[in-house]
């Protein structure tokens, strides 16, 4: 959906050790990685301690797999043989209930959760608003001299067929159904770091996981003995504006320069404000440290719509700390951010 900011402090290559075992394999323990392309349209990298490179393969396929899964449950764009997803809900809106994995359930019902605690700032039923902005950018970045936006006689439409009262789960039928036919749900603002977490779950200690930048890491780096690093990008390009330490936790940021797109000079962002329903103008990003991977996934979309001292409340609420960068380049931190920024 978003996020290509965080970048891992390590190259990531195909499966091999990146530091050599003292002796044969399978004896004492070395670092490896993996990558892979596809699974939320963008590259997953896998780093990891493990006492042979087959043991940390296994892992790694695993949790491929795992997100291979979700991928396809999450998507709203293609359907997918003998799977009932998300597109399948929006196509069914207004016809019938639809029966599906239990692990759609409780992404819905944890965005009905987040969009609670965040006033709708996070709010997975804006769908029908949210596509106009994406086709707007998608013709607009395909034919620059034709870019257009969308017209607030259209976004006001849309926003008639949004909220949560139009959205029935149903836990014991397993059923989800949107009671407006031009009712849409797009969960692109949490299903990435929502299956990162859950991908989480399952891997072994001392391991760090990124899909897209959103980073989790889980134990440490056993070789060395220090927590895992990864750098928080200048969106000006250039050096990280900080490394920070990792350890059982994930770090998200949301920014408006990686998806966006032009019209008559004036920049375009992908996080649309449900309030406004236009881009969000107060951040260039916002930069989230947060033990669950999902939760970092939404709080990086709130907080970028929120002056920093009302994001700061937010924080509180998850105990996740928070790094503002603004439009002139200045940076706010919260409390405890900078504790955890490597000298």
């Amino acid at each position: 959906m978003k996020r290509f900011l965080i970048l891992l402090v390590c190259a990531m290559l195909a499966v091999q050790p990146l530091a050599a075992p003292a002796g044969a394999e399978g004896q004492h323990p070395a670092r490896y990685s993996a990558s892979f392309l596809g699974s939320f349209d963008t590259v997953t990298a896998i780093v990891g301690i493990s006492e042979s490179k087959a043991a940390f393969t296994e892992a790694a396929m695993a949790i491929r797999t795992t997100l291979e899964e979700l991928h396809r449950l999450f998507d709203i764009y293609n359907s997918y043989e003998g799977i009932n997803n998300l597109k399948t809900v929006n196509d069914n809106a207004g016809v019938a209930p639809v029966q599906v994995d239990r692990r759609i359930i409780d992404l819905l019902l944890f965005c009905r959760e987040t969009a609670s605690v965040t006033g709708g700032l996070v709010d997975v039923t804006q769908g029908s608003v949210l596509r106009l902005w994406h086709d707007a950018r998608v013709y607009s970045t395909a034919f620059p001299e034709d870019a257009y936006l969308p017209t607030d006689a259209e976004l006001a439409e849309a926003a008639h067929h949004t909220g949560f009262d139009k959205l029935i789960i149903d836990e014991t039928a397993s059923t989800v159904y949107l009671t407006d036919p031009a009712a849409r749900l797009d969960v692109g603002a949490v299903a990435k770091g929502y299956a990162v977490e859950l991908a989480a779950a399952q891997m072994p200690d001392n391991m760090m996981l990124s899909v897209g930048g959103n980073i989790r890491a889980k134990g440490r780096n056993t070789l060395t003995g220090d927590r895992w690093t990864a750098g928080v990008e200048d969106p000006e390009g250039g050096e990280y504006l900080h490394v920070v330490w990792l350890e059982d936790g994930s770090i998200v940021t949301s920014g408006d320069y990686r998806r966006y797109f032009t019209v008559d000079g004036v920049r375009y962002g992908h996080i649309i404000d449900p309030r406004t329903r236009q881009p969000g103008r107060l951040w260039r990003a916002v930069c989230i440290l947060c033990e669950n991977s999902g939760i970092a996934d939404a709080l990086s979309t709130a907080l970028y719509l929120l002056p920093a001292e009302e994001g700061q409340q937010l924080l509180e609420i998850y105990g996740a700390e928070a790094m503002w960068i603004a439009q002139d380049g200045e940076c706010l931190y919260s409390d405890g951010f900078l504790a955890l920024v490597k000298p």
